[in-house]
């Protein structure tokens, strides 16, 4: 067969690939089509419209005011006819539409007297009479941006996050005087921190995706975006052979770092909705369960000493991200974002729990120990009960 029989029936070939890739297409597309004119032959037993709406944030700019911005997560569009605010119906202004076509967005402003520390319940109204509530606990301002509510906040996030794992990291020069079984304790201890923040961060990032529209199906978006995470930080793992204990701190300082944005996230979001006790108990709660996480970050280190800088980076790392999440808490939560991080950390706590685990692994084999022993063992346990016990302080 000639070079130019050959090129024509590659053509050929090619032609008749794409008229297979695009026929089943084309035939969806026709069935799409006459499913939406005929109504799949049951548009006599379709009935009302489904409408949903779905709260995103409530917020007081101002007394005598009262925005709600809320997105249609339905399948038809919604109009919002009426609102109530506590049983009594009162007038509001919408932007951009008082009608959410599916998934638009529009915030809702209500010329309301509402009253500082007590509670309130708002209640759209639409077209079709279905009722969607928002509900304000305790009703105070909405923090306005401004420099020093900025450094307040700020410092909470630095009390929370870089300050508790500054102090652990000061027991490294002890950590040093240990013997090799003593250290193997260690390790294995930062793998059970580290479960217990694996499993934290897990519920974290559920809890928030259970706040979010259902089209974003938040539950399974964790999951995936955990595995992703996971998978791509052991490709890069296998790629780049084994990992140095520097480089394994560091690890463990980026998956706490994730964590610990939830944890600023919390505080700040417990502070905009007029929380200030609850607040402050979770900032003393935070600062005392998270001194643990200064050990495991130094623990890798303990036999190749990084430094001072590496010092400074790593618990910058591990505690800055509680900074900037007390600040979206406290001025523009997005629980999108929120969920998507907490995944991603989810991804990098697990990866670094492999990463430690073979250095358990490898430092009992050079001891003629099994890789599971009682020291192991006793090691998982106790950090995580330690993880446990102190969390009493931030669970309620």
């Amino acid at each position: 067969m000639s070079t130019k029989t050959q090129v024509e029936l590659s053509q050929r070939v090619s032609g008749a690939g794409w008229l297979l890739v695009l026929a089943p297409l084309l035939l969806l597309g026709i069935i799409l089509a006459l499913i939406v004119t005929t109504g799949g032959g049951l548009r006599e037993l379709a009935g009302p419209p489904v409408e949903k709406l779905t709260v995103q944030r409530v917020i007081l700019p101002e007394p005598g005011m009262i925005q709600i911005e809320v997105i249609n997560d339905g399948p038809q569009p919604v109009t919002v006819a009426q609102v109530q605010v506590d049983d009594a119906y009162w007038s509001f202004t919408a932007e951009p539409s008082t009608t959410l076509p599916r998934l638009g967005r529009s915030t809702f402003t209500i010329p309301y007297p509402w009253v500082a520390e007590e509670a309130h319940v708002v209640r759209l109204v639409s077209g079709l009479g279905a009722t969607f509530d928002a509900e304000i606990a305790v009703a105070v301002e909405s923090p306005q941006p401004s420099l020093s509510l900025f450094l307040r906040f700020g410092l909470v996030g630095l009390y929370v996050g870089i300050v508790p794992v500054m102090l652990g990291m000061l027991w490294y020069p002890f950590m040093r005087r240990l013997s090799n079984a003593a250290m193997n304790f260690v390790l294995s201890l930062t793998v059970g921190l580290l479960i217990f923040l694996a499993v934290s961060t897990w519920l974290d990032a559920t809890e928030f995706a259970a706040e979010l529209p259902a089209f974003w199906q938040g539950v399974p978006m964790v999951l995936f975006v955990s595995l992703i995470s996971l998978g791509t930080l052991l490709a890069l793992s296998s790629r780049r052979g084994e990992r140095t204990p520097l480089q394994v701190s560091y690890l463990i300082a980026l998956g706490i770092g994730l964590h610990n944005l939830g944890e600023g996230l919390a505080i700040g979001a417990a502070f905009s909705l007029g929380e200030a006790a609850l607040g402050s108990f979770l900032v003393l709660g935070f600062t005392l369960h998270n001194i643990t996480e200064g050990v495991a970050i130094a623990a890798p280190v303990v036999r190749v000493p990084p430094g001072l800088k590496h010092f400074v980076a790593l618990a910058v790392l591990a505690g800055g991200p509680a900074i900037v999440g007390t600040l979206l808490g406290g001025y523009a939560f997005d629980p999108v974002l929120a969920t998507v991080f907490l995944a991603i950390g989810i991804g990098a706590i697990v990866q670094v729990i492999w990463e430690v685990g073979k250095m358990v692994i490898r430092d009992n084999a050079r001891a003629g120990r099994p890789a599971v022993n009682w020291i192991t063992l006793s090691g998982v346990v106790a950090g995580v009960a330690i993880m446990f016990f102190t969390a009493f302080l931030v669970k309620f």
